[in-house]
């Protein structure tokens, strides 16, 4: 049975952080706040769990383009490719932030990951899913989580979120409601930075 648990981003209780990694080091999925929207992720690490994402989502693991939600920048340097001094101004400057970054990725990236030449960072503006990767050590796998509704492209209610999604993933966090605009993506590997997608992250920031 899937846990519902409240968690406040101004202060987020030290053993609520613990019960969800646990429950992400032993393959869990868990849903949890952003600066954007909410977000279903798992850890990094675990093959299986990265399974379970890819099938909820219906795709293949191998050509699904997750976010690696990262603690900071040198948790970025983990998975990417040395950078130029440019692009890490940008980044320090951008995040935490409501961005997702497109790097060159190394020989670092987990298995299931090494076909790709690159990788989507993102290091978002909140202390609950901060706190999850620092307590965890490592990247959590990240995807945004749609609503069905034609209305609001993504699910704000963590209430809500929890009876749609409790039979799917094991932790549902209550943040409190979500944004319903995603990150703004920048693709930083060619030459030039490259606006994929204009979001809640302001494009003109480079």
């Amino acid at each position: 049975m899937s846990q519902f648990i409240k968690i406040y981003e101004d202060k987020p209780s030290e053993s609520a952080i613990a019960k969800v990694v646990k429950v992400l080091r032993e393959g869990g999925l868990v849903i949890y706040p952003t600066d954007t929207v909410y977000g279903l992720g798992c850890d990094i690490t675990n093959t299986k769990a990265l399974e379970k994402i890819a099938r909820i989502k219906g795709i293949k693991l191998e050509k699904a383009n997750f976010s690696f939600v990262c603690s900071d920048l040198s948790n970025i340097s983990d998975y990417v490719k040395q950078i130029d001094t440019s692009t890490f101004k940008l980044l320090k400057r951008a995040l935490p932030g409501p961005y997702t970054f497109i790097l060159p990725g190394n020989n670092n990236l987990p298995k299931e990951f090494k076909k790709k030449t690159t990788v989507g960072i993102r290091v978002p503006n909140n202390n609950i899913v901060l706190e999850l990767v620092r307590q965890l050590g490592n990247p959590i796998v990240s995807t945004s989580i749609y609503d069905d509704d034609e209305v609001l492209e993504y699910s704000t209610d963590p209430e809500l979120i929890f009876e749609k999604w409790q039979n799917l993933v094991d932790v549902v966090i209550d943040g409190g409601y979500g944004g319903n605009e995603a990150s703004t993506v920048i693709d930083l590997s060619g030459y030039e930075p490259v606006v994929v997608r204009e979001g809640k992250g302001d494009p003109d920031i480079f």
